[in-house]
């Protein structure tokens, strides 16, 4: 599992988790699980600009 902090502080920074199966973005009581093609296609429409 790849887990990718996004603040720059050690304490109540939501994360993102990668692993094989699922995605999760966010924190304790506010996250967001993705299946690995719904991650896919989020990346996707960032990269394009969609997003």
């Amino acid at each position: 599992m790849k887990i990718v902090s996004l603040c720059s502080g050690k304490t109540c920074c939501p994360v993102v988790k990668i692993d094989e199966e699922r995605i999760e973005i966010g924190e304790t009581g506010n996250l967001c699980i993705l299946k690995k093609s719904e991650w896919e296609t989020l990346k996707k429409k960032i990269l394009d600009k969609e997003i």
